[in-house]
């Protein structure tokens, strides 16, 4: 009778040494209470100002001067909106408004990129005294420059106009240094192989470069509208007639008098600014959080 013998059992391997391994469980890590109390502090110090500000534009002008204030409106009204819509020429004061953002900002996007690229990925001459200058440039107040810029634009006719609100900011060293940051994150055998296919620089730009540029490109754009929209120094100074006034230029006229300022209507001139520069951060918040953190800006 034949006998079966079984096969001896294979030695289990010895576990490496070192720290017994957590369980799975023991990997998500819970937040702190601390910092939810924290980050809730500071969404009200950021939020309550605009929610004051939204609220009391549908206050009287009474319940505004109230002492002490109060929150919620006793008496809703649409009075400071009417007053904006009819005792100002508001569609012009808009218009003058979205004209220069919106100049500025395609300006900003296109000659920004360009330069941008050109200090990434050419080489010229003297590319590290451009960059350097652009650098140098950031650290420069705008106030310095205000007095000489006002002069050009004066000897060249630009006064009163709405070319002169948008030229002198058709280019700034912050959009030129963040786009050149990006581009430099992108691979150089993509540029090459155009190369190699036989197209331009010109053509390498539009086609391969700017299609891989989307999240700068919504960051610089969201950060150079919301600042030439809320402009006001400039244009105060430039425009001298009333058909070439923006609307924060309007507003600081109109509602601030030599005797008392209209506060409904300045908070809901207020409400009525605001809103484009949310909307469009809303629709582009995506790719500003994207383009901020690619290009390494802190």
């Amino acid at each position: 009778m034949a006998t079966t013998t079984e096969a001896p059992p294979t030695p289990t391997q010895p576990d490496p040494p070192g720290p017994p391994r957590p369980r799975r469980d023991d990997d998500t890590r819970t937040t702190p209470r601390w910092l939810y109390a924290v980050l809730s502090v500071g969404l009200l110090v950021t939020a309550v100002p605009f929610a004051w500000m939204l609220v009391s534009s549908f206050k009287p002008e009474r319940e505004l001067r109230a002492v002490p204030p109060t929150f919620w409106p006793e008496d809703v009204t649409l009075a400071n909106y009417e007053s904006l819509f009819t005792r100002l020429d508001f569609p012009t004061y808009f218009l003058n408004s979205a004209l220069v953002a919106i100049a500025v900002t395609v300006g900003n996007l296109v000659f920004c990129s360009m330069l941008g690229y050109a200090l990434a990925k050419l080489d010229f001459p003297g590319k590290r005294v451009v960059f350097g200058l652009v650098l140098g440039t950031l650290m420069v107040p705008g106030v310095v420059t205000f007095v000489p810029l006002f002069v050009l634009t004066t000897n060249i006719g630009l006064t009163n106009t709405l070319p002169g609100m948008i030229l002198p900011f058709l280019a700034g060293p912050f959009g030129v240094f963040l786009m050149r940051q990006f581009i430099l994150s992108l691979p150089d055998e993509l540029i090459q192989a155009a190369r190699v296919d036989g197209a331009g620089e010109l053509r390498i730009f539009v086609s391969v470069i700017l299609p891989l540029c989307g999240p700068a490109l919504a960051t610089l754009g969201v950060l150079t509208f919301l600042t030439s929209w809320n402009n006001f120094l400039w244009p105060l100074v430039v425009a001298t007639s009333e058909d070439k006034y923006t609307l924060p230029v309007a507003l600081a006229l109109y509602s601030v008098g030599q005797n008392a300022t209209q506060y409904g209507l300045l908070l809901a001139g207020a409400v009525v600014v605001v809103i484009p520069v949310i909307a469009v951060f809303l629709v582009l918040q995506r790719h500003i959080m994207q383009g901020i953190a690619m290009t390494g800006i802190k």
